[in-house]
């Protein structure tokens, strides 16, 4: 069984905040390299899910979640129905420490707010959770909604590169991993239009050596990792993820050579057990 990459370990460490607020937890996921494309995709009801949810709540919190969702509807202007929205993120959030409904909401009062801070914000939340989604439908939706609040605040913004960075990253973190090569290549376009105008931009030269791992083309991608080693030497994600291409690749003199110094950055037990152990298989 192949194992996961340590980036999505990593990602997992990086993540406590979201563990923090909402208690997500996940089983560990198949190895991010792509297998073949689904065609049957597996699909997540938001609305079912909050309803689901709902079906446990106290007396006093299903009174006041219906207060907060009439606020929608009675609501005549903007500022009012995005207030609302608003207010029911803040609650699934800080009351019922649920991401799905949160983002949600976050998700509909950035639309209706249509500004590039808040489509921004929105678009950048559900790219972190898609870095850290196990559940393939959650991640399908997670992506899907991602590329949307993107592509929208582009629209408003068409030179902001950290947008296209943020939009590339969507096609190779969501659906891209899942064995999709069209939508690989979807992202790593979005992220070559970046760097043919900066090649000095370490996010998306990253984003791209993710998408050379992806899509198995590991020469690539080490060439993209080894550049931003070279302009951050201290970037963990881009170590662990050259120590898995090169394990990938088949060269295991340089796969436990990085994997010791990703240990190293790290300095974390629990992720040093993991290298441990994948150096172990190596020999």
């Amino acid at each position: 069984m192949k194992k996961q990459p340590l980036i999505l370990i990593f990602s997992g460490l990086v993540l406590t905040a979201l563990l923090f607020f909402f208690g997500r937890t996940t089983e560990p996921k198949k190895a991010i390299a792509p297998t073949a494309a689904v065609n049957n995709v597996p699909s997540f009801n938001i609305i079912s899910f909050i309803d689901s949810a709902k079906a446990g709540f106290t007396p006093s919190q299903a009174l006041y979640i219906s207060e907060l969702e009439n606020g929608i509807t009675r609501g005549d202007i903007p500022t009012q129905q995005i207030q609302a929205y608003n207010s029911l993120a803040n609650f699934w959030k800080d009351s019922i420490k649920s991401f799905e409904p949160y983002a949600y909401y976050i998700y509909q009062s950035s639309k209706l707010d249509n500004s590039e801070k808040s489509l921004t914000f929105a678009a950048q939340l559900f790219l972190e959770a898609i870095r850290g989604e196990h559940d393939e439908a959650k991640l399908n939706w997670e992506t899907k909604t991602a590329i949307e609040l993107f592509e929208k605040a582009i629209q408003l913004n068409p030179e902001n590169q950290d947008l296209k960075i943020g939009l590339g990253s969507c096609y190779i973190f969501g659906t891209g991993r899942n064995g999709d090569p069209q939508q690989t290549m979807k992202g790593i376009q979005e992220l070559l239009s970046v760097v043919r105008k900066d090649s000095a931009n370490m996010k998306a030269q990253f984003v791209l050596g993710v998408g050379g791992f992806v899509s198995r083309q590991y020469d690539k991608a080490i060439e993209r990792f080894t550049k931003v080693i070279t302009a951050q030497p201290d970037n963990l994600e881009a170590i662990a993820f050259l120590a898995d291409t090169y394990a990938a690749k088949g060269d295991k003199e340089n796969a436990i050579k990085w994997y010791n110094i990703s240990k190293r950055f790290a300095n974390n037990p629990a992720y040093s057990k993991e290298v441990d152990e994948r150096i172990k298989m190596l020999k």
